[in-house]
């Protein structure tokens, strides 16, 4: 596999509110610098929820496209291109059912490990147009993925991926995001998940706290920028 599309983006201005955020993307031929903290001219709006060393590169399957554009309703479809779910990185013949958490790549000179799967926000429903956009992502864990980058360097469009290691084949992305959002009281599963070493320590501690509670998480802040449920 390869990257068909590499995709950078600044800070813009999304939706009729105007909502600053880097989910629009461009593709770029250029080489481009990655460091751990992802591509140097790439941008995020809202740091506390986006980028960081374990949200470092997003990546989304392109082939998901296809499948949003069956979905009726969206009010615009223009966005169901490469970049529309904000990735920087878009290929085909990887998804979240054959990557697992953990596998480490060669892309490029860059060395990247899958850390978490994307969980989808508010703002996707602002892009596509559409009020429950973020929850029918979720919902189809049609999400995308994030790497930490382990080694810096360059990449550029048309680099191939080359599997250095597969440490977890047990659990590919799509499991734990049916543990996640569907499957969700788990126990078993939930409690060796927190076990799962190159899992983001952001959802250990969701999961973690679930344990402990015995609650679901309350997701309308995320989903659809609500107040948690009191």
């Amino acid at each position: 596999m390869k990257i068909t599309t590499l995709l950078t983006g600044k800070i813009g201005l999304l939706g009729q509110e105007g909502v600053p955020s880097g989910i629009k993307k461009k593709a770029t031929l250029k080489k481009e610098k990655v460091s751990v903290l992802g591509l140097v001219n790439d941008e995020q709006a809202d740091k506390k929820h986006h980028g960081g060393r374990d949200k470092a590169i997003h990546h989304y399957a392109f082939e998901h496209y296809n499948y949003w554009k069956n979905v009726p309703d969206i009010s615009l479809p223009g966005m169901l291109r490469e970049g529309g779910f904000g990735e920087n990185i878009s290929t085909m013949g990887m998804d979240e059912s054959t990557i697992c958490i953990g596998d480490k790549y060669r892309v490029g000179s860059v060395v990247l490990e899958v850390s978490q799967a994307r969980q989808p926000c508010w703002k996707l429903n602002l892009r596509f147009g559409h009020p429950n956009m973020s929850r029918m992502v979720q919902d189809s864990l049609r999400t995308g993925w994030y790497y930490r980058v382990l080694e810096e360097g360059w990449i550029q469009a048309g680099d191939h991926f080359t599997l250095l290691d597969r440490t977890c084949p047990e659990w590919p992305l799509k499991r734990l995001l049916h543990l996640l959002y569907i499957d969700m009281k788990n126990e078993r599963l939930l409690e060796e998940m927190t076990h799962i070493g190159p899992l983001s320590e952001a959802w250990k501690k969701t999961v973690r706290q679930r344990l402990e509670t015995g609650e679901i998480e309350d997701w309308n802040h995320r989903l659809y920028n609500k107040s948690p449920k009191i």
